[in-house]
Order: C-alpha cells, then sequence, then structure tokens
C-alpha cells in the first residue's frame, strides 16, 4: 500500500492528461518513501460515465482520489499525506478549474489489518531492474 484510485467525470477526459495526473498524485503520496513505500503503489484512473453533480450542467465536473493505506501511520502522518496530496492535486488541477466547473476531493482510508489481502513480487522485480540498470551503466 499505498493504493490509490483517481475518478473523474468523463466530460474531462480531453481536458486531462491522465497519466500525467496519476503521476502527480502518486508523487505526492509517496514522497519520500520513508512513509509510503514506493513498491507499495498502485495508481488507477476511473472514468465515470454516469454521474449528476449539482444541477446537471454538462460542464460541471470532478477528481476525487481515494488513498487506501495500511494500518499504523499517526494522526500528523495521515493529515501532512492529506495535506501534500490535495495541494499538488490543486496545482495540478488549478488551470482546469479556472475553465469549468469541477469538483476536486481526496478521501484517506486505512484498510483493516486484518482483512487486508495482498501478494506481489514488485519488490524483487525492482531489484533486478535497479541491478540491469547498473550493469547498463
Amino acid at each position: 500500500m499505498p493504493h490509490i484510485w483517481v475518478e473523474y467525470s468523463a466530460n474531462l477526459s480531453d481536458a486531462l492528461n491522465v497519466p500525467r495526473l496519476l503521476q502527480t498524485v502518486q508523487d505526492a503520496v509517496i514522497d519520500d518513501g520513508s512513509i509510503f513505500p514506493f513498491a507499495g503503489a498502485r495508481t488507477r484512473a476511473v472514468p465515470v460515465e454516469n454521474y449528476l453533480i449539482v444541477d446537471g450542467h454538462p460542464d460541471n465536473g470532478f477528481v476525487h482520489v481515494l488513498v487506501k493505506i495500511g494500518p499504523g501511520r499517526s494522526d500528523a502522518e495521515k493529515s501532512a499525506l492529506g495535506e501534500r496530496v490535495f495541494g499538488a492535486l490543486g496545482d495540478y488541477l488549478d488551470p482546469l478549474m479556472a475553465q469549468r466547473p469541477l469538483g476536486i476531493s481526496l478521501q484517506i482510508e486505512e484498510a483493516h489489518p486484518q482483512f487486508n489481502y495482498k501478494l506481489n513480487n514488485y519488490r524483487d522485480y525492482l531489484k533486478a531492474r535497479a541491478g540491469q540498470r547498473s550493469d547498463d551503466a
């Protein structure tokens, strides 16, 4: 963990650089890697086709970020995470917000330790890829 979902209204598809948005959010979550490990990051975008925003005007849009984290972080660490990610998200979306009605939100959830199952080998591959780069240099 962290696992990150970026939901956005489908009417923003042409206005968003989704890979850059994902990178912006993930970089803000990971920061220096001391609290939230890079090897645990899973970030995905989900366009939402069906939605109703306030008065239903077709220009209304939204971007909502959900960050699920493992247990054990202090409230201060979670608060710093929220400030950091929401700040980066706001900075990235500021030009779009200046052009159209847009709602931006962020939610942080802590996964229950007993009911959180996972299996991966990403760290092994990260280590191998780092070794390949050293060998190629």
